[in-house]
């Protein structure tokens, strides 16, 4: 479930599926992409803040759906992307516990990232028989360099913190980082709503075309991976590990 709360000119976004530590279903994708859409379509606005209940941020796609049939041109997951790549209202994460896979591509988006110090972060694409998405391939190797985004993405090693601070995934790392979020966007509440907005679309501007690009170049190659014999024996061991 996600659930949307307005406080003055900030809207947050809560993940609320702690049972399945927020792994996010279709559904829920589209669900945040329409609040993103309408919080930039409002210029009463100043900020969005995204964060996750029962101590996580997400775990990532929620593994059944990729059992179903799909097509990376009708997916929640992709559109959802698409347009947190495509918004001038600012987005803030807050993060703790778990971000997994596409909880840690989508912070590549948000233009500030705050975790708490125990937070652990891991891409496990390659080890499913997947590839990167959400346009990390671009972006994290622009972020972090080279040699962190391949342990990351190919060696698919779960990283921590200080780690992701380093690599610039990270704005700070804070005990509280959804206080640290919260204080963030009401400086920018504080700031000319469309001075802030144009400056985002300034900085973001030159590189969303490719960034988009890579989107879709990425989940082409995600949803055939999603076929493979090596994508369908790791779904079917993680499940078995389930039951």
């Amino acid at each position: 479930m996600i659930r949307i709360e307005r406080q003055g000119a900030v809207l947050e976004i809560l993940i609320d599926r702690a049972e399945r530590r927020n792994a996010l279903t279709d559904a829920m994708y589209r669900d945040i992409e329409r609040a993103l859409r309408e919080a930039d379509a409002d210029p009463a606005c100043a900020a969005v803040i995204l964060h996750g209940a029962g101590g996580h941020f997400t775990a990532g796609n929620d593994l059944a759906e990729f059992q179903m049939p799909q097509d990376s041109r009708d997916v929640g997951s992709i559109a959802f992307l698409h347009t947190l790549a495509s918004v001038d209202v600012p987005v803030i994460a807050a993060v703790r516990g778990q971000a997994v896979g596409v909880g840690v591509t989508l912070l590549l988006h948000c233009d500030f990232v705050y975790a708490a110090p125990d937070a652990v972060f891991r891409l496990p694409f390659v080890s499913l028989g997947l590839c990167p998405e959400g346009a990390s391939s671009l972006l994290l190797p622009r972020l972090a360099g080279e040699r962190r985004a391949a342990r990351w993405l190919l060696g698919a090693e779960p990283f921590g913190a200080e780690d992701a601070l380093a690599g610039q995934v990270l704005s700070a790392v804070a005990d509280d980082p959804l206080a640290a979020a919260r204080a963030c966007a009401q400086s920018l509440a504080a700031q000319p709503g469309p001075a802030v907005r144009a400056s985002k679309r300034l900085l973001r501007e030159p590189g969303r075309a490719e960034v988009h690009r890579v989107l879709d170049t990425e989940a082409a190659v995600f949803f055939e991976r999603l076929k493979s014999p090596e994508a369908q024996a790791a779904f079917q061991k993680f499940f078995a590990r389930k039951h």
